[in-house]
């Protein structure tokens, strides 16, 4: 049940009230493939340059995550560099270097091709659309997405949508899509749009999932007819954000591509375990936390999660 992930392998250099950090290891496709593999295996395709050494491989070695999608070339890998000194919820962006990535055309591996899930991070929804296309047999496909290609691509994002099982985002970017300020009244616009199923993330808030009537088809199961809900766990000290979402879609769709069915019972159980991996990618810089678990503090955390909400 393996998942193919397509998006951002980079370096990131970000200050928080808690501190700096230079040049750390970051990407959408990075945190998203290092929180899934503790549920299944991952396929990643991206592109990095010449700065990402073997230090940044054994990060990937490290799990259960093959990396023959990683294209090298000449050149830089993509930087980014922002801040959270004033909001922990929104970054500001100081300096955005797209280098190789500029260039990036994904190209995916034949061993890939059997993939049974299909991720498309955070990048070009015309990259995310050859990549969707070039995988049709796939159990499932999710995808992510954000304000830039919202405002500046709409029409070729609108194309990805038609052909996603679950789309990612947060509510901000919600109601930008569906142009409307109602999150209830843009859920419903944004799932005329095509994906079957819409999970919004609110943060340091949690995050909601809306259903349409094709979102459990086939699973036996009555169809959910209302959102449901998934709270953050109350943290002490919010280290870095900055991987908190891809870390959140990595253990929702991980903990899906590892069960043999999508029912409505699992579906919330994987937005828990998303919830929980993002609440871990959150406690250090870049994706030094995700490096360290295991998965035994994963499962603890989850039961934490159930006793504080009443789960089940």
């Amino acid at each position: 049940m393996a998942i193919t992930v397509v998006g951002s392998v980079a370096f990131d250099s970000i200050e928080t009230p808690a501190g700096r950090q230079d040049r750390c290891l970051g990407g959408a496709a990075t945190y998203f493939s290092l929180a899934a593999s503790f549920f299944t295996d991952v396929r990643v395709i991206a592109v990095v340059g010449e700065d990402f050494g073997p230090a940044e491989e054994a990060v990937f070695n490290a799990r259960r995550i093959d990396t023959r999608g990683i294209e090298r070339a000449a050149g830089k890998s993509f930087f980014w560099e922002g801040s959270y000194l004033d909001n922990l919820n929104e970054a500001k962006t100081h300096i955005t270097d797209l280098n190789v990535f500029a260039a990036f055309e994904p190209k995916i591996p034949d061993a890939y091709r059997d993939s049974e899930f299909l991720f498309l991070a955070n990048i070009d929804p015309v990259l995310q659309r050859r990549v969707r296309e070039a995988m049709p047999d796939v159990k499932l496909v999710a995808g992510d997405t954000m304000n830039y290609w919202i405002k500046d691509h709409l029409a070729a994002l609108k194309q990805v949508l038609k052909g996603l099982d679950v789309l990612l985002i947060n509510d901000t970017e919600a109601r930008m899509l569906a142009g409307n300020n109602n999150l209830v009244q843009a859920a419903r616009g944004v799932l005329a749009m095509g994906p079957k199923t819409l999970v919004v993330k609110h943060g340091e808030y949690g995050a909601t999932a809306f259903f349409s009537d094709r979102s459990f088809s086939g699973s036996g199961e009555a169809l959910v007819s209302h959102p449901f809900r998934a709270p953050a766990l109350p943290l002490e000290e919010v280290v870095d954000p900055t991987g908190a979402g891809d870390s959140f879609a990595g253990g929702f769709f991980g903990y899906l591509a590892s069960q043999s069915e999508l029912t409505p019972a699992k579906f919330r159980r994987a937005m828990f375990y998303g919830s929980v991996m993002g609440s871990f990618a959150v406690e250090r810089f870049g994706t030094a936390r995700l490096q360290e678990l295991t998965r035994q503090e994963i499962d603890e955390r989850f039961i934490l999660f159930r006793e504080l909400t009443h789960l089940d």
